[in-house]
């Protein structure tokens, strides 16, 4: 086949790439807005399928991606499949113009460029959660006047919506991973996904009050202890998506989430211990007391992530497990010790 993919030099692009390219006989059409980075990334490549990936350089905030009318001319009917993963992932209110110019705007352009090109099959990678401030997620849309947690959650809703719109000009299908996490293999990982901008949070707030405090003061992190981290690893989610290529159903939505997620409560232990920092805590009401100015400092490092230790959802993923019936794929099970060797690589990395 003839793939094209945005996103592809991000972590979860890459590993798609590999997998799409390894064992096969396809040719993949890859947007980037920054060339060099892009040919530093095939270079990692063998060079057999390096011959087989076609850079395109553009940008999913213009009409087309800033493609020229030739180069459209070109593709036209020479693409298959059309893999769209590019996204802005900010959870800050005040950047909701531009998460909505990116994510929503973004995936109108690349849905337009997929007609005009006439592909057959459009994937788009949304994320599990869509499900906003409920406690159960479905593979489902949700209602656009849902109550949401901040505006990335609110773009990707809207943008699932306008994907389905696009379902009489080509198949298409959604697919939602949770909270990415490393690979889970070799703990390989992303810096710059959720995860690790929390564990950065933490590390940075360790280093600063290293030389200012005794050794016996705690720090409180406010949080739901039952509360559950929805953690995928990348290499589960590249893998479902790569068979999606044969086996996804037209107007369907998949969940690729952990059906057994850790608590709150085991996953900070796992980081305190990564960070030699036994000295934090969890706590849960703050109205039987005040936090101290150097646990207001903390608390207010991780306030992006801190809507996602409050809850405990429950997500279904039967179209998911449908989808990798009969396959090499076995559904996640994703172990305390995976989860400690992935949570460890990133701070001995």
């Amino acid at each position: 086949m003839n793939i094209f993919l945005t996103g592809a030099t991000g972590f979860l692009g890459g590993k798609l790439m590999k997998n799409l390219l390894t064992g096969t006989e396809h040719e993949l059409i890859v947007l980037v807005r920054n060339v060099e980075k892009a040919e530093a990334l095939i270079q990692t490549f063998p060079q057999e399928q390096q011959s087989r990936i076609k850079l395109v350089s553009g940008n999913i905030t213009e009409p087309h991606f800033g493609l020229s009318d030739d180069c459209v001319k070109q593709l036209t009917n020479q693409v298959d499949t059309f893999y769209h993963a590019a996204a802005l992932v900010k959870f800050d209110a005040d950047l909701r113009d531009e998460l909505f110019a990116i994510n929503y705007e973004g995936t109108r352009h690349a849905l337009d460029l997929a007609k005009a090109l006439n592909v057959n099959t459009f994937f788009y990678v949304s994320t599990a959660y869509t499900v906003g401030k409920h406690q159960h997620g479905v593979e489902a849309l949700y209602p656009l006047d849902n109550a949401y947690h901040n505006p990335y959650e609110e773009s990707k809703v809207a943008s699932e919506h306008l994907v389905f719109a696009y379902g009489n000009d080509m198949d298409v299908s959604i697919f939602r991973p949770s909270i990415i996490v490393g690979d889970s293999k070799t703990g390989e990982a992303d810096s710059e996904f959720t995860l690790y901008g929390f564990m950065r949070a933490l590390d940075i707030f360790k280093r600063r009050t290293a030389k200012k405090d005794d050794a016996h003061t705690t720090y409180r992190v406010v949080a739901n202890r039952e509360g559950t981290s929805n953690f995928v690893p990348v290499d589960y989610v590249a893998d479902i998506l790569s068979l999606a290529l044969t086996k996804a159903e037209p107007n369907k939505i998949y969940n690729i989430i952990n059906p057994d997620p850790p608590n709150n409560i085991d996953i900070l232990n796992l980081f305190k211990q990564a960070l030699h920092f036994e000295r934090l805590s969890i706590v849960e009401d703050t109205q039987n007391y005040e936090l101290s100015a150097e646990e207001e400092k903390l608390n207010n490092m991780i306030v992006p992530f801190k809507v996602y230790l409050a809850g405990s959802i429950q997500f279904e993923d039967s179209n998911t497990q449908e989808l990798i019936r009969d396959s090499d794929i076995n559904h996640l099970n994703l172990t305390h010790e995976t989860v400690r060797m992935i949570i460890n690589e990133y701070f001995s990395a």
